[in-house]
């Protein structure tokens, strides 16, 4: 989603490479060229002119003219600064002190609420936790039925009391007459006598923010008290994101977002300025259709993608969850002794498959924004092919 933005500021640092001192004309120019391409990422302008303000005048004080190296430092202060536009730190969940803790989901329909709350489920199970997702969306059809496939797939259980509203043979809407709330509060007292530690609430949401959408989720906010109340924001949908959180920060509250569809090729700079414009921190973010799609939100490691200057701990992190440590040592003893077979080569290559698309990997290196091209043009089925002719061999031909 931020290739271009990436593009654009990497093109505006490069410039700068190679000079020994950097004047204030020089300084200016880059700015411009990040404040354009900024604006061009939909970023929003209020966000825009503060950033590049910070930027201006820290690139023309003492830690620029007295440094040795003054690019590198001006890509420094960049860095910096797009760290802080993004939430300065990685925010957790805030879980309660007695359980359950409960989650709830608040956004645009389309926003893929539901499909999050599957994926939100099967990472706190990952992490330890027994969640229970309540079906709340009693409105849009085929909601509640979404959900249970999604809580199925991802191995959670959900409580779903009420169908929702569901679509005749003749592609007539049956009325729901659930009470969403209700429901919401049923979820929690199903959760504290099965001992559920975690639970996720769908809830409805609405093509366009209206009267009955803001009073439905705050009726439910307040009926469950929630510990976290989770904004989903569609990363694909423009200077609509701003508005769109301004109005849900007033009409319900949220303690953080979420951004889904990042895997699109939208602008997505909007996404950028909802942290700055409500101050609630990017908690996560989603970015396909798999439910490991999806990862806590780490403002220095997105800053540091956006920069081109890769994201190595997210590739150590996906390395540890899909590598087996012995079998590594033991890979990395052969290599270094000289002995590594085939064998040895099939079990490696297919540790790698789990990671994820070979693209994804390497664009996670240093420098690998400079070879968009190559990466491009990556086939994971070459290794699917060099896969069957090893297995298409004797152990003795091997």
């Amino acid at each position: 989603m931020f290739d271009s933005l990436s593009d654009r500021l990497t093109g505006a640092l490069k410039d700068l490479r190679g000079k020994g001192r950097l004047s204030d004309a020089d300084i200016d120019r880059t700015a411009r060229e990040i404040r354009l391409a900024l604006l061009e990422a939909d970023v929003s302008l209020p966000v825009v002119r503060g950033f590049i303000a910070k930027i201006k005048q820290r690139a023309k004080g003492a830690e620029v003219s007295a440094a040795l190296n003054p690019a590198q430092q001006v890509v420094k202060i960049v860095n910096e600064e797009l760290v802080g536009i993004l939430g300065g730190e990685t925010r957790r969940v805030q879980f309660a002190k007695k359980p359950p803790t409960i989650i709830m989901l608040a956004g645009l329909q389309g926003a893929g609420k539901t499909t999050l709350a599957g994926k939100l489920g099967h990472w706190l199970k990952q992490q330890g936790h027994t969640p229970l997702l309540v079906a709340c969306d009693l409105q849009r059809p085929g909601a509640v039925s979404q959900l249970q496939i999604v809580g199925e797939r991802a191995g959670v259980p959900v409580f779903a009391p009420h169908p929702g509203t569901s679509v005749g043979s003749e592609g007539v809407l049956g009325v729901s007459s659930g009470d969403p709330v209700a429901v919401a509060r049923a979820g929690i007292d199903e959760a504290v006598s099965q001992h559920y530690d975690v639970v996720v609430i769908d809830t409805a949401g609405r093509l366009g923010i209206d009267e009955e959408l803001m009073r439905q989720a705050a009726d439910i906010r307040e009926a469950t008290n929630p510990d976290e109340v989770l904004f989903v924001v569609d990363a694909m949908i423009g200077q609509d994101a701003v508005s769109t959180a301004e109005a849900f920060q007033s009409g319900v509250g949220f303690t953080g977002v979420v951004l889904t569809k990042l895997d699109g090729d939208a602008r997505g700079g909007a996404a950028l300025s909802v942290r700055e414009v409500t101050g609630r921190p990017i908690m996560f973010a989603s970015s396909g259709e798999k439910l490991e799609d999806f990862d806590v939100f780490h403002p220095d490691r997105m800053a540091s993608r956006i920069l081109g200057m890769g994201d190595v701990l997210s590739l150590i992190e996906q390395a540890e969850q899909h590598w087996d440590q012995q079998q590594a040592e033991a890979a990395a003893a052969k290599i270094t002794q000289g002995d590594l077979t085939l064998e040895d080569f099939l079990e490696q290559m297919l540790m790698i498959r789990k990671m994820g698309p070979i693209g994804n990997i390497l664009g996670m290196l240093p420098g690998a924004g400079q070879m968009k091209d190559v990466l491009a043009q990556v086939d994971d089925k070459q290794l699917d092919r060099v896969q069957a002719i090893i297995r298409g061999m004797t152990p003795a031909e091997r």
